[in-house]
């Protein structure tokens, strides 16, 4: 008889303004509340690199850190409205794979990440060629990747 207690499934989603961030949103929201599952929203923040004036340097973490709950906020609205779910924010400072993946190791039940694909001829957006760029430090999780010409109908069918 297995005693442990069963662990909840998280989808992890990388905040940005994208349109396919949305997308990767709601197919995440869908299949966590089909899985019984919860979603995790990681907005990651750049640092500055203006030590030289340490006032200017402040106010740009402010305003940025300002930027970033408001688009994480929203998004957790988003989830909320399609789903009755309130999912889990996190803002982070530092590179954004190297977030994602402390992030993941420190968060065993982080199951899945979610990655929405650009549909534009510039390539798949910076979070899908991020991925692309380094196979060999790949994620230690399985990463969905939906294709962000998805509509909600299609999306709430599939997930």
């Amino acid at each position: 008889m297995n005693t442990t207690a069963q662990r909840s499934r998280k989808f992890l989603v990388i905040a940005d303004n994208s349109p396919e961030c949305r997308v990767a949103l709601r197919f995440a929201a869908r299949r966590a509340v089909h899985t019984d599952g919860h979603v995790t929203i990681l907005r990651v923040l750049t640092p500055g690199d203006f030590q030289h004036w340490m006032a200017v340097e402040q106010r740009m973490r402010e305003e940025a850190l300002e930027e970033a709950e408001g688009l994480v906020h929203e998004l957790a609205g988003e989830v909320n409205a399609a789903t009755g779910c309130i999912p889990e924010v996190i803002i982070r400072e530092g590179k954004t794979r190297e977030e994602i993946v402390n992030l993941i190791n420190e968060d065993r039940d982080i199951a899945v990440l979610v990655l929405g694909s650009a549909s534009n001829k510039e390539g798949p957006g910076p979070l899908v060629s991020l991925l692309a760029k380094d196979p060999t430090g790949a994620f230690p999780i399985p990463v969905t990747i939906v294709p962000g010409t998805l509509t909600d109908d299609a999306i709430d069918v599939l997930a």
